[in-house]
């Protein structure tokens, strides 16, 4: 095993390893490897934070991270950041990979002297390793209900206290926002994989 920074010459494999990790898992297809790429090339991306887990001299796990954005006028934040997509490969999934790597990357974050994390995920998974509904902090997504709780829109403080003075909208890169046509000309690049049925449940 090996855990290390990614390097240009692992951003093809890691991409694969994302759209195997979400394929068909949250819609038909996947879009995640799109999000991966163009993040790669945003002002809000930090390759500091950009891991690899390497198993049988192959990717198997990658995390990165990127700068949230706060306020009506969506100003970059210095401090408060999200990581996502987060990937492991099917095949060495339910092994405690993902969580190593949120462990291990969120405490290089903190002393790199970034101050909170921001996620949407499962809160089942996410609560263990010390997230809390961001709405305990008073902090939103855009068009999130202010009344109801968002149990997928996860927080957690590098800093202690830090969040009480630093509320309101929160928001991530516009790389998350995938363009339809877009995604299938880079599917172009990738295998054919062969996309399920679309359920009701299924993400946007």
């Amino acid at each position: 095993m090996d855990f290390r920074l990614e390097n240009e010459s692992d951003y093809f494999e890691a991409e694969v390893l994302t759209r195997e990790a979400f394929w068909n898992v949250y819609r038909p297809g996947c879009n995640e490897h799109l999000v991966l790429h163009n993040l790669r090339i945003s002002d809000s991306f930090i390759k500091e934070l950009d891991y690899v887990w390497i198993e049988n001299n192959q990717i198997v796990g990658n995390i990165v991270y990127s700068k949230m954005y706060s306020g009506l006028g969506k100003t970059r934040s210095s401090e408060v950041i999200a990581f996502g997509p987060i990937s492991v490969h099917p095949d060495y999934q339910r092994m405690g990979i993902g969580k190593k790597m949120i462990k291990y990357t969120s405490n290089i974050a903190k002393e790199m002297g970034f101050k909170a994390i921001l996620i949407t995920g499962n809160n089942k998974y996410y609560n263990p390793l010390g997230f809390v509904s961001a709405s305990k902090h008073n902090i939103y997504l855009p068009g999130l209900s202010k009344q109801k709780e968002a149990s997928f829109f996860m927080a957690k403080e590098l800093e202690e206290g830090y969040l009480k003075n630093h509320s309101g909208l929160y928001d991530f890169d516009k790389c998350f926002e995938v363009d339809g046509d877009a995604l299938e000309t880079f599917e172009k690049r990738f295998p054919t994989k062969v996309k399920r049925e679309a359920r009701k449940s299924d993400l946007i």
